[in-house]
């Protein structure tokens, strides 16, 4: 969840309703956040940013609920928001609220249009926030790649493997882009490099402590799932018992060496 924590000066001025909702809302509370922004939406000068937290309260419903009508009620709220009366950092909160309801909405080739232009303008946000909208982006293309017909797919992989590159020139701890190198590279074809690449995120999941645990777990299910098949698949039929041990061998050494 992109908390909206990073705008805080802005809103010293701002109708008590609307600075309660937003609190709400980080604090996960949707339900009561969307009734205090109900409030503050009655105010002209709050009406748009209460829109803003209305429709993103509803959006993280739908994650929890998957009820069809929280994404129905994100979406009316999202096309009555005039991005020009919010404040910087609300309007970078729109694009991930439109990108998220393209992505719900299994949009994802547009939906990772829009996250990527959140992207770009995403100096205003938290390192935090900025991973996880990254992770967004990253999701999008690659659920709109595995729509695409094999041949096409390559391309789609190529430029997520692109960024993450440049994402982890910058941060080398960064655990979205150290997950998705080793699944683009996969996704283009390479499972060595795939291979290799997971096991470079383990050993980098060092560098940020608070995010170690969550990206190695991912890691270890894409080995385990997909890289040791794929790559006992590339063996002659009989050697694909002792392939599949000596892979998974390989794997929790790396495991128990980088603790």
């Amino acid at each position: 969840m992109i908390l909206l924590a990073g705008a805080a000066p802005a809103w010293a001025a701002e109708h008590p309703a609307l600075a309660r909702a937003r609190a709400l809302y980080n604090a996960a509370d949707f339900d009561a956040a969307i009734e205090s922004a109900l409030v503050s939406r009655e105010q002209p000068d709050s009406a748009h940013a209460s829109a803003l937290v209305i429709a993103r309260s509803h959006l993280e419903r739908y994650r929890q609920r998957a009820d069809v009508s929280d994404l129905t009620q994100a979406r009316e709220a999202l096309v009555t928001i005039q991005a020009g009366l919010l404040t910087p950092r609300d309007q970078i909160d729109l694009l991930i609220g439109l990108g998220q309801s393209l992505f719900f909405g299994e949009l994802f080739g547009p939906a990772a249009e829009v996250f990527d232009t959140a992207l770009g303008r995403a100096d205003g946000l938290a390192g935090k926030d900025r991973r996880q909208l990254l992770d967004w982006w990253a999701s999008a293309l690659d659920r709109d790649a595995q729509l695409r017909p094999l041949h096409l797919r390559p391309g789609a992989y190529e430029r997520l493997s692109e960024r993450m590159e440049a994402e982890l020139k910058q941060d080398p701890g960064c655990a979205p882009a150290n997950y998705w190198l080793a699944v683009s590279a996969r996704g283009s074809g390479d499972v060595d490099r795939a291979w290799n690449a997971a096991i470079a995120g383990w050993v980098r999941a060092l560098l940020r402590p608070e995010t170690a645990d969550a990206l190695r777990a991912d890691l270890d299910r894409l080995v385990a799932d997909a890289l040791i098949p794929e790559r006992v698949r590339a063996r002659p039929p009989g050697e694909h018992a002792d392939a599949t041990a000596a892979l998974t061998t390989e794997w929790d050494l790396v495991k128990q060496q980088w603790k």
